[in-house]
């Protein structure tokens, strides 16, 4: 059984930046890190709901644009003195193209 859907090709996601894949029950921010690294997360800061997608990426954390709180695009978690956790997905990148491991499985 296949459990990976292929969402992009990894050269449409900007260095450093993000697409959004939408889902029938949620929204993942798909980012691209400076050495082709792959991060998913839900588009939904855990603070006010924040659309994390259009955050600015550092390293494997992205800034959350409403009040600046600091995700962890590798587990999900507020950095530093916020709280909250988000839902990450893992991703792989095979011939050009991210897939994503179905979040079901």
């Amino acid at each position: 059984m296949n459990n990976w859907l292929e969402i992009v090709a990894l050269e449409e996601i900007p260095v450093l930046g993000s697409r959004v894949v939408e889902t029938d029950t949620v929204n993942i921010a798909v980012f691209r890190g400076k050495e082709d690294t792959v991060f998913a997360i839900k588009d939904q800061c855990p603070h006010k709901q924040g659309p994390l997608s259009q955050g600015i990426m550092h390293g494997d954390s992205v800034t959350c644009p409403l009040h600046n709180w600091k995700i962890s695009l590798v587990s999900g978690e507020a950095l530093g003195a916020d709280e909250g956790c988000t839902n990450v997905y893992e991703t792989k990148v095979e011939d050009g193209k991210v897939f994503l491991k179905s979040p079901s499985s």
